[in-house]
This record gives C-alpha cells, structure tokens and sequence, in this order.
C-alpha cells in the first residue's frame, strides 16, 4: 500500500489578537501521493500560504498533525526538522529569493551546500538541473543578469536539487507577465512528466490549477475539493 508522501490530518490555525480568536483554517485533511500534483486555490486572505507554512513545518497548527515522509512534524526536533526540511521538501515562492552575489549555478546548489556536500558535487548536480529547467546558457550568470522568468526557473532548480520527495509552491507564476507565466507552467508540465516529486502548489490561476492531478479550493478555512474536467 503506497503511503503518502506529505499528509495533515484535522489540522486547523487560529491566530489570537486582542482577546479574539480568528480561525484561518479549520479540520482540513489533505493526502499527497508520490508524483502527485495538487493545486490549491482561493481569494487573497483565505489562508493559502498559512496552509503551505504548515504542510512544509515551517508555522505550528493550532490542532491536527502534519505528516512528511511518515513522520509526524510535530514529534521532530528543531534540527530534525531542519534536516527533513531540507532533504525532502523543497519551496518556490513567488518571489525567487535568490541570492544576488551568487550565480545561478551556485544559487541552484545552496541546498546541497548548506548540507556540506563537496562543492564540486554541489556544483555538478547544479549544472544537471539548471540544464533540465532549461538554463544550460545561464550558469555563471548572477540574479540581476537574468530575466524574471529565468531567475524563477532557478529558484525551481533550486528547490529540486536535492530530489525531494515534494516541492512546495506559493503562487510561482503569480510575479510573472502571461507569456513568461505560461513557459513556467509548461515547464512544470514536463517535469512532472520526467520525475517522481510531488508538487503542491498555491494559486490564483484557474489554468494552472486544470493542470495538477487535483485541484481544492480554501473557503471560510475549509478545503474542498473541485472536480477537474476528465474526473470520473
């Protein structure tokens, strides 16, 4: 029986301002399978990225249990947490976060840096992938030498150098013009057509969202799941 490769069950986030509680999310259960894509979408303050924080250990729940790799986020220490962090997860924001006085070679390969790999293994894995998004022609090339949709691709090579068992996106198309938005979405398409990783990714886009496996949508801090045209 295949396990999930990141999974919350009854998980909810209430914030305390003032003496009052808001309730941003409330009992959501979510299962991700190897390969899987899932889209989740809602209106600005519905508490995607809140959602996305949890599922990766980077914010606490209120209540429920968030799980990667069958272990249980909550039971891990500090630097266990980091460890798991980094091997198994990996995150597109959508700003790209890159580091400015570094290449993109070396910008792709600062998890594996950070995990004190040998640099020159660091650097060939790199290379590897930034040729998979496309970049081949850009290693030595710094953030501001790049274009918005190049400097994306980056942060995305970034975030699977370590082949991680998912990849968690926060509206990665969303700082982008519709062309270069567009080559990002077919770029994720063969991907995930070429590796195993999982991808869940925060969304306005209602096309991007048509082409994950499954697609939910954050209301009043309830998930729910849509149906895609195809399902059933």
């Amino acid at each position: 029986m295949n396990e999930p490769v990141l999974y919350c069950e009854h998980l909810s986030r209430a914030y305390v301002e003032g003496g009052n509680t808001l309730e941003v999310l409330k009992d959501i259960n979510l299962s991700v399978m190897a390969g899987q894509s899932v889209a989740i979408k809602g209106t600005s303050g519905s508490g995607k990225t809140t959602l996305l924080n949890l599922l990766g250990g980077i914010d606490k729940p209120s209540g429920g249990l968030v799980s990667i790799l069958g272990q249980n986020v909550a039971k891990l220490a500090g630097s266990e947490l980091d460890q798991l962090r980094n091997q198994s997860l990996g995150f597109v924001y959508q700003f790209h976060h890159l580091l400015g006085e570094f290449s993109a070679q070396e910008n792709a390969a600062m998890p594996l840096i950070i995990g004190r790999l040998p640099f020159e293994e660091c650097m060939h894995r790199a290379k590897i992938i930034l040729e998979k998004v496309g970049l081949q022609d850009r290693l030595s090339h710094k953030p501001a030498q790049l274009s918005g949709g190049e400097r994306q691709r980056v942060a995305i090579a970034r975030a699977l150098i370590n082949d991680p068992a998912c990849v968690l996106m926060d509206e990665p198309t969303g700082n982008l013009d519709g062309h270069t938005a567009a080559s990002i979405q077919v770029l994720m398409q063969s991907l995930k057509a070429d590796i195993t990783t999982s991808f869940v990714v925060v969304t306005h886009d209602p096309g991007f969202a048509f082409q994950m496996d499954a697609s939910y949508q954050l209301q009043n801090g309830v998930l729910v799941a849509e149906t895609l045209a195809g399902d059933g």
